[in-house]
């Protein structure tokens, strides 16, 4: 009989935020692989906003791992609403209605849903909103890396 090997499970933290809202952003993310951290990143811009960097920390980790296999299953934790019900609930009927909201206006930030929307289907993503500022290590990581990336711009 043949074991049944478990699928790998690599897990993303990401955050994003702003210093004003537009403002300088930071980005960043935490891969855990195997229980251990795996890799970390930020970056930042100088004059983005709060729901733009949430959505570059994803698409970064995802660039990321495009290289790496294919098969593991990855979970992705973020502390935004606003990516996690894009990604699983909002991306759909954007792109069925024209990448417009349900009020008919443009989706803002079209441009990284294109990029998030195309990384995601190369890979097995479940979406978890985590509550930030809570005591979850990693997103505490994040967030301390997302505060590096928006003073050394």
């Amino acid at each position: 009989m043949m074991e049944r090997q478990e699928t790998l499970v690599i897990e993303i933290y990401t955050d994003g935020g702003c210093s004003g809202n537009p403002g300088p952003g930071g980005w960043a993310y935490v891969i855990i692989k195997d229980d251990v951290l795996f890799a970390e990143k930020w970056g930042g811009e100088k004059l983005t906003t709060n729901n733009r960097m949430e959505l570059q920390a994803v698409i970064a980790a995802l660039e990321f791992l495009a290289s790496e296999e294919k098969e593991e299953k990855i979970v992705v934790y973020t502390d935004s609403q606003y990516v996690q019900k894009g990604i699983t609930i909002w991306l759909a009927d954007w792109k069925k209605k024209g990448w417009k909201t349900s009020d008919k206006k443009p989706v803002k930030n079209k441009d990284l849903w294109q990029r998030l929307d195309a990384l995601a289907e190369q890979f097995l993503l479940s979406w978890i909103w985590v509550r930030g500022h809570a005591g979850n290590k990693y997103n505490e990581r994040c967030d301390e890396l997302t505060r590096i990336g928006i003073v050394s711009l």
